[in-house]
Order: structure tokens, then sequence, then C-alpha cells
């Protein structure tokens, strides 16, 4: 077993663990509860955009960089996921929010994951640019470089934290908007953070991960504004 491989199913079990404790503890019975919506088809749905969106984006990466094999990318995964759920949602008619359950497994996942990507070295394809930075990091061959994982990680480690008091609160605007924040969110932070990685570009010096950065961050905004929007004639 990689160590790699390790931290993957350390971020996986911690992820499930998290889910199935913060659903209980406070978004069972208020009334944003997802369950009656995610059956099969759902989860295959999501599994399915999210492989495809992981592996697609990951590799189309690596050939604009220049670098031959097989790619995989967090945030292709889950653009994937989110464009197949919507679409899937679209088809089964389900007009409401259904990611409040992912609200804490996605931080969970990328603030533990990102430390095996971190501890794999240069072949991970996930470092950062070279920096003169005291906390640069040797990635195994003496040239200090920006860690990128480290700062993903402890960003969704924040922002897991802010959601959790969000959460103990029951916070309306969380439970109906949380998983859109965390999008936009997460898409915010990773498109600071590719400017300090060695990809190729795609345009005005962006690569293709700032560009479905703005994508999701663009996704998550509107949908916020959206519901937001259709809630007010029930309000007044």
């Amino acid at each position: 077993m990689t160590l790699h491989l390790a931290f993957d199913l350390l971020a996986a079990l911690s992820a499930l663990l998290m889910t199935a404790t913060v659903y209980r503890w406070r978004i069972a019975g208020t009334g944003h509860d997802p369950e009656s919506a995610i059956t099969l088809p759902y989860l295959a749905a999501l599994v399915a955009g999210a492989a495809l969106g992981g592996y697609a984006f990951g590799t189309l990466n690596l050939v604009l960089t220049g670098v031959p094999g097989i790619g995989r990318s967090i945030l292709g995964a889950l653009a994937g996921a989110v464009a197949a759920v919507e679409l899937y949602k679209r088809v089964a008619g389900i007009g409401r929010s259904t990611g409040i359950v992912f609200v804490v497994a996605f931080p969970t996942s990328v603030a533990i994951g990102r430390i095996g990507c971190l501890l794999s070295g240069l072949h991970d394809q996930t470092h950062g640019i070279a920096t003169g930075a005291a906390w640069g990091w040797d990635f195994g061959d003496g040239l200090l470089r920006h860690p990128v994982q480290l700062y993903e990680s402890v960003s969704m480690a924040g922002f897991l934290a802010v959601a959790l008091v969000m959460l103990a609160r029951r916070a309306p605007f969380f439970l109906r908007n949380g998983f859109y924040l965390m999008v936009a969110f997460y898409a915010a932070q990773r498109f600071i953070w590719e400017f300090l990685k060695p990809y190729g570009t795609v345009a005005w010096n962006l690569n293709l991960f700032h560009l479905l950065c703005l994508a999701l961050a663009a996704y998550g905004a509107f949908m916020i504004v959206n519901g937001e929007r259709r809630l007010e004639p029930a309000s007044a």
C-alpha cells in the first residue's frame, strides 16, 4: 500500500464517519434532509460524474502541461459530480438542494487527502513552483517549492470548522446553501493556489483548473442567488 493510497483511504473513512455523525446530529429532521432524494440512481450519477470528471480533467491538465500519463483531479471530480447530479435532478424533477450531506464530507476528504499528496513527492504532480519562503517544501530533489497541498488542506479544514459551527446552530441560510457555499469556497481558494503550480496555461496565464474554478464559483453563486430569490414571494 502506498502512502498516498493510505491517506486516500483514511480520508474516505473519515469523510464517511463525519457525514454519518453530522447527519444524525444536525441535519436529520430539519426539513433540509435530502434522504428521500438520494436514491441508487442519484448515487450512480454522482459516482459516474466524479470518476469521469476526475480522470478527464486530471489527464487533460497533464497533456496541457506536457506530462505523459493518466491524471486524477479532485477539482475535476467535484465538477463532474456536480454536473451529473444536477442533470439527474433535472430529469428526476428534483428542484431543491440535496448537497447538505456532503458539506462536511468533501472538506474532510480534501483536508486529509492532500496530506497524502504532500508526502508523495514529485511524481504526484500536485507540487508547487519554487519558492524562497522559509516554509518551502523539498519534494525529493533538493529544490524548495510551495507546499500547495498543505495550503489547500488548511483552507478546507478552516471551512470545515465554520461549517460545523453553522450546522451546530442549524443556521437556516447554511442549511439551504451550505453545499453551494462549499463549492464556491473550494473553487475560490483553489483558484489562488493554481497560480503557484507549474501547470500549462490555456489563456491569460490561466491553466485548465483556473477556468474550472471560475465555472464552479459561478455555479455556487448562481445557485445561492437563484434559491434565495425563489424564497422571496413565499416570505412576502
